[in-house]
């Protein structure tokens, strides 16, 4: 394997592009200037919910903050904003000999449909990140959440199985992955609820208005998917008793802490990206997370209120300026 590119480096981007470098991968990382300032400064950190620190020197990282001329990685992984994925598998398709593989490593559903649209002369597949990673401090990035990295089955990927797994990391190869994205974007739309709280991760979930507003939009968003005949795969861990999630979420705190003890299995820094976005004044994905639900049911003449309106609140959040407590959330969602 000559190179891995990093597309977007990010949360994401530099715990995933960092996780191969440790392994002994070259990876080149492309992103902002504020994150590729503070790697050529600080070098990149990674620490994750099990204890587990490592430093990456500066000198051992492959800063850019343009895509470099020359270079032909033999993995691209795209993680930059759904918004920008047009525009950034552009980028790749001018600098990036033909038939380079992308890998969307994004939120969503259609990424990898739409990079694919903007940029035909490469090969673009679908993958998933199923795990929360906070920015703790400038280059160190903090993986709060478990779960096995997937993408669709490709020969040139399976170097990264061995790689990652050296990290601790599963990666799993599947012949199709639309089940996958649509059981993680289920779980996803968590995070609205979570970033409007302005609280942590797990202190979110183990409070019951906000629970109630998550298990409304998943309610919701499954109705739609059943209208679509589309199933999704299952990814959240739910106790033996195979409570749909929306129940379990409805459930009183003291039942519900304790039948969803695996789920709970995150650290008190684990926060959502869009809580990052949300604090930093930057756009979120909330498009593609309640609006591919919006989406969705417009296609099968339905609407999809709760996350029309959850689109609604998270763009108007920078006027508002401050968290909902759980009663208000419920209330400006109509519950």
């Amino acid at each position: 394997m000559s190179s891995i590119l990093i597309m977007g480096a990010g949360s994401v981007g530099c715990y995933l592009g960092g996780c191969l470098a440790a392994a002994g991968l070259e990876v080149h990382f492309v992103g902002r200037h504020r994150v590729i300032a503070a790697l050529r400064e600080r070098g990149l950190k990674l620490s994750d919910l099990n204890g587990r620190e490592q430093q990456l020197a500066p000198e051992q990282l492959h800063l850019h903050e343009q895509l470099p001329p020359g270079l032909a990685p033999s993995v691209i992984l795209l993680c930059v904003k759904s918004g920008a994925t047009a525009e950034a598998a552009a980028e790749l398709q001018a600098a990036l000999p033909p038939g380079s593989l992308v890998v969307s490593m994004q939120n969503g559903i259609g990424n990898a449909e739409r990079a694919q649209a903007a940029a035909p002369a490469l090969r673009c597949l679908p993958g998933m990140v199923p795990f929360n990673i906070a920015e703790l401090a400038p280059g160190h990035f903090h993986r709060g959440t478990a779960g096995a990295l997937m993408a669709q089955s490709d020969a040139l990927l399976q170097p990264l199985q061995a790689a990652f797994s050296a990290q601790g990391l599963g990666f799993k190869l599947l012949p199709d992955l639309r089940a996958v994205q649509w059981g993680k974007l289920l779980i996803n739309l968590n995070n609205p609820v979570n970033a409007l709280s302005g609280r942590p991760l797990r202190e979110q979930l183990l409070q019951r208005g906000y629970r109630r507003c998550f298990a409304a939009l998943q309610s919701e968003a499954l109705g739609v998917l059943a209208a679509a005949g589309i199933a999704p795969a299952q990814l959240a861990a739910l106790p033996p008793q195979r409570l749909p999630l929306p129940l379990l979420l409805r459930l009183p705190t003291f039942v519900f802490e304790r039948l969803a003890k695996r789920m709970l299995q995150i650290d008190a820094k684990a926060r959502s990206s869009m809580a990052d976005d949300l604090a930093l004044g930057r756009a979120t994905e909330i498009d593609a997370l309640c609006g591919e639900v919006v989406r969705l049911a417009a296609s099968q003449g339905r609407s999809a209120p709760l996350s029309a309106r959850m689109c609604e609140l998270v763009k108007a959040y920078p006027q508002r300026g401050r968290p909902y407590a759980p009663d208000e959330l419920a209330k400006a969602l109509g519950l």
